[in-house]
């Protein structure tokens, strides 16, 4: 068993870590206080490859897997989760378009997305449906050859930014199958009667859109539904795999950012007459971090690896997921109590970081899901 990076995955860290470390310190701050993006930040960051690495080459991508995309988000998360998160979740989708879509369907939705010339989301939360898709109310009723779309939904990343959204919709919800009442359906949210609406004053991750979005008789082709009808859930699930193990690796970033921090500042803080990192206290929690690191790192990397190698382990996902979300919390609270007073002000990137960090436990699902999903397959 080789645990080594190949040279091509060691250049893709190099160059993502030299990209992020160069264009993010300097406005991560005031992408922060004023919760705002800039897209020549995220065109850049395609024009350099770093965007849809997963998307194959047919459609305009490097054609790589889940643990390059896990890799770059680890390293992107480490200078800065917001704007990593802004840059990164712009294919949010793509994954479903390859791999439920159409060949038409993938040859327009997704070369744009790897050049950095539009932004797609996934809109599949409602005001009374998170855990349970199989709740979603959002209606998409056939009327000839166009689909009529009703509903709302709510922390939809990138909900007032992308120029198309895939929407989760009940277009068969008197069926006995209740697995079979949802489908999946593009909406370009330029079309009549579709609104957002951005969600301002979130604790962390300021950089990245998340807003409310409302369907009102939006009418679009039925040549946008993406795979067969009746699959929704099932791509639905899809993504929560690949956003799962997306969120660890992110969770990994913030958890060594915290790690490093702590590491600069208990060498340069002086105590007692001596330096702060030569204290055993102090030394454990660094000890204790790593370890954290390492043990996530090891998890998010196999359930990558497996994905890409079409031997997709849920539990395991779950598992990474679960752990990295957790282990993030508990490495930025660490990072804070290292730094004792200097954590808690604004002028100190573990501030940021212990914000930042709380919504990988709530985000492409919550650790409790991810413990239920990984009893469900244990049980079974």
């Amino acid at each position: 068993m080789d645990f080594d990076l190949s040279k091509e995955q060691k250049d893709i860290v190099k160059a993502a870590r030299e990209f992020a470390q160069g264009e993010f310190p300097d406005r991560a701050e005031a992408f922060d206080q004023e919760e705002s993006f800039d897209e020549m930040l995220h065109k850049k960051a395609a024009e350099l490859g770093f965007v849809g690495v997963f998307i194959d080459e047919a459609y305009e991508g490097p054609g790589m897997g889940m643990l390059e995309s896990c890799l770059i988000a680890e390293e992107f998360t480490a200078v800065d989760p917001g704007i990593a998160m802004a840059i990164l979740s712009s294919c949010f989708g793509a994954e479903v378009v390859q791999a439920f879509g159409s060949e038409e369907q993938k040859k327009t939705y997704l070369p744009p997305l790897v050049l950095g010339e539009a932004v797609m989301g996934i809109a599949l939360t409602e005001a009374e449906a998170g855990s349970d898709l199989g709740t979603v109310s959002t209606f998409a009723a056939r009327q000839g050859d166009d689909y009529v779309i009703n509903g709302s939904k709510v922390l939809i990343t990138n909900g007032s930014r992308a120029n198309s959204l895939l929407c989760l919709a009940a277009a068969d919800p008197e069926n006995g199958d209740v697995n079979r009442r949802h489908s999946m359906v593009m909406v370009e949210t330029d079309r009549d009667g579709f609104q957002a609406r951005p969600i301002k004053g979130k604790l962390g991750a300021r950089a990245s859109d998340t807003a409310e979005v409302s369907f009102r008789n939006v009418s679009v082709p039925y040549s946008n539904l993406i795979g067969e009808p009746g699959r929704g859930l099932e791509a639905a699930a899809h993504h929560r795999l690949c956003n799962g193990l997306f969120a660890a690796a992110q969770a990994v970033g913030i958890a060594r950012a915290g790690l490093e921090e702590s590491m600069k500042h208990a060498k340069k803080r002086m105590v007692f007459n001596a330096p702060l990192s030569s204290f055993q206290a102090i030394q454990f929690f660094m000890a204790d971090m790593y370890i954290w690191i390492q043990a996530g790192r090891n998890l998010v990397c196999e359930a990558a690896w497996r994905l890409d190698h079409g031997k997709p382990d849920e539990k395991l996902t779950g598992a990474a997921k679960c752990f990295c979300s957790q282990m993030a919390v508990q490495c930025a609270d660490t990072a804070l109590q290292v730094h004792g007073g200097y954590g808690y002000l604004a002028d100190y990137k573990v501030q940021r970081l212990y914000r930042d960090a709380k919504v990988m436990e709530v985000y492409a699902g919550t650790a409790e899901m991810d413990k239920m999903i990984i009893a469900r397959n244990l049980l079974r």
